[in-house]
């Protein structure tokens, strides 16, 4: 199997490691097989291809998409170093408000399946990076939401120390208490 799957401290969020074979060429890797993931309970039919680019020290998140476009994601970093997290956002979750996150880099090159029901964040640690993800639904900004990306609810480590670059939207994004959880799953 071309991949290894370890299921995170919250529910459903699970770090995938991919086999990489290298040489003196280069390297190669699958970075999707959907019989492997399947077989890992990754049953998500993604249906969208994103590619970001963001400088040292911003901070993109916490998005999610309302019900009924949720969107579970596959995020993989192709050049540069972030810190991505998930945090669950099912009201009838145990897990319900958790956070967990990964180092994803293009040197261990891992990827992360935040499932819909989650929210989605990411700090850039490098000079520059590029994420490349896979999405569960299409984009749809009648369904975008997003929380603030330092709820002292949640309580995210984000391990920076640097004050983030944030986007205008995601300076005022609402608390967690706050969201309108009728939407979520």
């Amino acid at each position: 199997m071309p991949f290894e799957f370890e299921r995170l401290s919250v529910n459903d969020i699970i770090l995938v490691k991919p086999k990489v074979f290298g040489d003196n060429r280069g390297f190669f890797m699958e970075t999707y097989k959907k019989s492997d993931f399947v077989k890992n309970g990754i049953t998500v039919d993604f249906v969208q291809d994103n590619h970001s680019k963001s400088a040292k020290g911003v901070l993109r998140g916490l998005h999610y998409q309302a019900s009924p476009k949720a969107q579970a994601k596959l995020v993989r970093c192709a050049r540069g170093k972030i810190f991505d997290v998930g945090v669950d956002i099912r009201p009838n979750s145990a897990t319900f408000g958790k956070w967990a996150g990964a180092i994803l880099s293009e040197e261990n090159k891992h990827m992360l399946f935040i499932p819909a029901g989650f929210a989605h964040g990411f700090a850039v640690l490098s000079d520059e990076a590029e994420l490349i993800y896979k999405a569960g639904d299409e984009f749809s900004l009648e369904h975008d939401r997003g929380i603030l990306w330092n709820d002292p609810d949640i309580g995210i480590d984000w391990g920076i120390d640097f004050e983030p670059i944030l986007s205008e939207k995601d300076a005022k994004q609402p608390r967690l208490k706050d969201i309108n959880m009728e939407e979520i799953l």
